[in-house]
């Protein structure tokens, strides 16, 4: 098993497979790098190295008691890019994963990273505030706080529902898929997940956004009910100054999951344009 011990003494998990130019997979909460499965066997077979690793705290990583910040997030990425020497990059991140691609390229990636790719993700700010005024309201947030303290393994279960656009008229429920989500997330730490949310929902990601001078592109669901594109996507590409935004009507926030052909299609067009 690929591990980096961290500055602080913490085990990161890592998957490494292939060779020629590196793609890195950043997955969301509450998930692990296997979320990333239907990616990394697809650019794998087109000839780029692929790597994902586990947040600190989640999957197969340490379960630290500190660390649930973006900012060491976005560290940690940093020290697994300088342990396996990556240049070239493109960094591709879901959701909380977006966050910590764009939070790493702004603070620690500008000389390994060649792209970035957003998707459904939560820059450049989700959470309602006088800055923010259309964001979610924060009783969302601590909503899902006090469940995934208090009753997680229900909680995961059913959250997986709009997650994944299951509970929409006509959907095509795939049992497997949501089996799947809540095995990753059981594999994490409660604590982490806990305090992930803060991490994802209130850190503001616009000074971020607007620093980065490498191509992004920014992918995102119209029906995605966990983090609305109106308020994320479209806000995060007009802040870039070099950003490309995709949207889809009717794809939910687990689009790399369900719509995997589209989106790694969409991807693949991006890296080598």
């Amino acid at each position: 098993m690929s591990t980096l011990t961290l500055r602080d003494g913490a085990e990161m998990y890592y998957k490494d497979w292939g060779t020629g130019q590196p793609i890195v997979f950043h997955h969301g909460w509450p998930l692990s790098s296997d979320d990333w499965d239907n990616q990394m066997m697809f650019f794998l077979q087109k000839g780029f190295r692929v790597i994902a690793h586990d947040r600190r705290g989640h999957g197969r990583s340490s379960q630290t008691f500190q660390g649930h910040e973006m900012d060491t997030y976005a560290a940690d990425v940093a020290e697994l890019a300088a342990h396996l020497d990556l240049r070239d990059a493109v960094h591709v991140g879901h959701s909380t994963g977006g966050g910590e691609v764009i939070h790493y390229v702004n603070k620690h990636g500008k000389d390994r990273v060649a792209k970035a790719v957003l998707v459904s993700a939560v820059t450049p700010m989700m959470i309602q505030s006088e800055s923010n005024p259309d964001g979610v309201p924060a009783s969302v947030f601590d909503e899902i706080r006090l469940m995934t303290a208090t009753n997680r393994p229900q909680y995961f279960k059913d959250f997986t529902a709009a997650f994944y656009g299951y509970n929409r008229e006509g959907a095509v429920e795939k049992q497997g898929v949501r089996d799947n989500w809540w095995r990753q997330g059981m594999m994490g730490s409660v604590l982490a997940h806990y305090e992930c949310v803060k991490a994802f929902s209130a850190t503001d990601f616009t000074e971020d956004l607007k620093n980065v001078d490498v191509p992004v592109l920014v992918l995102h669901g119209e029906d995605d009910q966990i983090v609305p594109y109106q308020i994320t996507a479209v806000k995060a590409a007009a802040l870039l100054k070099n950003g490309t935004l995709i949207t889809y009507p009717g794809f939910p926030h687990g689009m790399p999951t369900t719509e995997a052909e589209t989106i790694n299609k969409d991807i693949l067009a991006f890296i080598t344009a």
